[in-house]
């Protein structure tokens, strides 16, 4: 006769009474085991693997036990799985019709000891149905149940249980000031309203050792007592549980227990807070970010997309995580990198990675970044050299590393500063202001356009221009010598590489030969008016 391996599976929805010495699940497992030894003629004999989930609910699967039920099953070392009742497999109709499909694709018959009926007859089926479908209707309501004596107790005010604030403790199941915890509220609220600026609180906070509320658990473990980040300080500044209401889906109601800032206070922060949550919705573009969740510096803290604003125009950047919480010590050598760049450079790689027929296998073109990205892209790493690149060319398949040379640009401009002929050596130069370069191409531009209006007859004299400009007509005749330096020199303005000194009354004196504004030893420039060295002839 053949051996039916017969499987037990037994669960209880909490873990309250485990620790008995006869508890629920001792309960199933006798009566399942006397109805597999009432069945040993047929061959039947229970497995001493025990298949036991202790506090799990039976409205989802993800429970450690039946998981491993189940990778037996595939692995045929189950011919009969037992239970004590079909819900304490699952009280989900759409989840046991996922189960009998497996149990049949592998031969494994199911079996209920208070609910007579076998899966492998049409009629065992009908009635598994109809009692599942009890048991998840038993489940919404129990649920719906729940729900509404939380949402009544709450409009009463009462704590219905959760993490405990900081600044409090619990007694008696009612919130009660804890004194120290409290002082260190107000001083969190109060420095907000004076720094106005999550990322500079965050610093505060760290530096004066200040962390989030530490938790002793009933197994002896703790939670908390870190530093802050800055989604649990944005929640933090925003509980109105501080101002002794109890919130409930948007709604908030007083609540039994005190407050700990003053109305005042809090209503300060709400309004600074939510000034700054406008501000940033209307100017956040970082929807465009394609490495969004898959970009990490070498430390391993991911790289968020942010953005900064210079003039009219908003510039797009990836900065590790650390930066934005104030844990500058904890990111990687590359803090930032500008987006488009680095994007470029992912998808380029990409794209030779795949070969032209595997993406037209894929039908994913080069014009459609964000798809090839979420098809292949796993992990991308920046370092200081090189960004590692972790793809896949199917869901399923084994990734693949890929590593591109790569070194970020400079977030800062480098000029060469020339020099004045006599100056040689070591100088503490500064280079030109930027006002003063923009200043200078817009004077060369205006004499440019000057000295051709002069030659086409458009204009008269200086006089002319002067009134049309309502300029004096001394600016006018200075402002046209700039019309005549020297390629080399307009270069080098353009480049931002004169000294801070040269202005426009310096230039415009210059002789108009282009070798002597270069050497200083024309007849008419002294030269101490010389702009540059030989260097200006590399740069030219």
């Amino acid at each position: 006769m053949k051996q039916l391996r017969s499987a037990i599976y037994t669960r209880v929805s909490t873990d309250q009474g485990l620790e008995q010495e006869f508890n629920s699940l001792h309960n199933q497992r006798e009566a399942c085991e006397a109805y597999v030894k009432s069945q040993a003629h047929e061959g039947w004999r229970c497995l001493p693997t025990p298949y036991d989930d202790g506090g799990f609910s039976g409205g989802s699967m993800e429970r450690p036990a039946l998981q491993k039920l189940l990778a037996d099953i595939k692995a045929t070392l189950i011919d009969i799985v037992v239970v004590y009742k079909v819900d304490r497999l699952t009280r989900s109709l759409a989840d046991f019709a996922k189960l009998v499909e497996l149990f049949d694709q592998h031969g494994v018959s199911f079996v209920s000891v208070t609910q007579a009926f076998n899966t492998t007859t049409s009629m065992g089926r009908l009635t598994l149905n109809v009692l599942l479908s009890f048991a998840q209707f038993e489940r919404e309501v129990t649920a719906e149940r729940i729900r509404d004596k939380i949402a009544a107790s709450k409009k009463k005010g009462l704590r219905v249980g959760g993490p405990v604030p900081l600044g409090y403790d619990v007694v008696n199941k009612k919130l009660v000031i804890n004194p120290e915890e409290a002082e260190r509220v107000r001083l969190i609220f109060r420095r907000y309203l004076d720094l106005g600026s999550l990322l500079a609180l965050l610093i505060d906070l760290r530096k004066r050792g200040i962390t989030t509320k530490l938790t002793r658990l009933s197994d002896g473990r703790s939670r908390g007592g870190i530093p802050f980040t800055k989604g649990p300080l944005a929640y933090l500044l925003k509980n109105r549980v501080y101002v002794g209401e109890i919130v409930h889906k948007g709604n908030h109601y007083p609540g039994e227990h005190e407050s700990i800032p003053d109305r005042e206070l809090f209503e300060a922060v709400q309004q600074k807070l939510n000034l700054r949550a406008r501000a940033y919705r209307h100017t956040r573009i970082n929807n465009a970010s394609l490495l969004t969740g898959l970009l990490y510096d070498d430390r391993g803290n991911r790289m968020t997309p942010s953005t900064t604003k210079k003039g009219n125009v908003r510039y797009r950047y990836y900065v590790s995580s650390p930066m934005l919480e104030g844990r500058h010590e904890e990111a990687g050598p590359v803090k930032r990198v500008p987006a488009h760049d680095i994007e470029q450079v992912v998808l380029a790689a990409i794209a030779d990675w795949c070969g032209e027929e595997q993406r037209e296998k894929a039908h994913i073109r080069e014009d459609q970044p964000r798809e090839m990205v979420v098809r292949h892209l796993t992990r991308a790493v920046v370092g200081p050299s090189e960004i590692t690149l972790t793809l896949r060319r199917a869901p399923d398949d084994i990734p693949e590393t890929v590593k591109l040379p790569w070194t970020p640009n400079a977030t800062t401009r480098q000029r060469e500063i020339l020099l004045p002929a006599e100056n040689q050596g070591p100088t503490t130069t500064r280079p030109i202001r930027a006002e003063t370069r923009s200043r200078l191409i817009a004077g060369i531009a205006k004499a440019r356009i000057w000295v051709d209006e002069l030659i086409a007859g458009r204009v008269k004299d200086t006089a002319q221009i002067a009134a049309g400009e309502h300029l004096s007509e001394r600016s006018v005749r200075m402002t046209l010598g700039l019309a005549f330096l020297s390629p080399a020199i307009v270069h080098a303005v353009v480049a931002g590489s004169v000294p801070d000194r040269i202005g426009v009354d310096r230039l415009s004196g210059l002789s108009a030969n282009w070798a002597e504004q270069i050497s200083g030893n024309g007849p008419e420039t002294n030269p101490s008016q010389s702009v540059t060295n030989r260097s200006l002839h590399a740069s030219g």
